[in-house]
C-alpha cells in the first residue's frame, strides 16, 4: 500500500534477500511502463580524476616553509 506522501512499506522477505535495501537506504526510482516502477540503490558518481588531481596536487606539497595542509585546502577550495 502506498501511503500518504508516497510512502511505500517494503515486504521483509524482499529487504533481507536485497541486502543494500536497508533502513536509510538512497535509492534511484524509475518508471520503466505507466504500471511498473523499479526500485535501484543509487550510486554516486565520482569524479575520479579529479580525486586523483587533488591527491596528487596534495602530494607535491614537500619541506619546510610549505604551507600547511589546512592552508592548501584552503586555498585549494578558494580556486573553484
Amino acid at each position: 500500500m502506498v501511503r500518504s506522501r508516497g510512502q511505500l512499506t517494503i515486504p521483509d522477505q524482499i529487504r533481507k534477500a536485497a541486502k543494500w535495501l536497508s533502513t536509510d537506504s538512497v535509492v534511484s526510482v524509475s518508471m520503466v511502463k505507466q504500471d511498473e516502477v523499479i526500485l535501484k540503490p543509487h550510486k554516486p558518481k565520482y569524479d575520479w580524476e579529479k580525486i586523483w588531481k587533488g591527491i596528487r596536487k596534495s602530494r607535491a606539497v614537500k619541506g619546510r616553509g610549505a604551507m600547511s595542509a589546512a592552508e592548501f585546502l584552503e586555498k585549494d577550495r578558494q580556486s573553484h
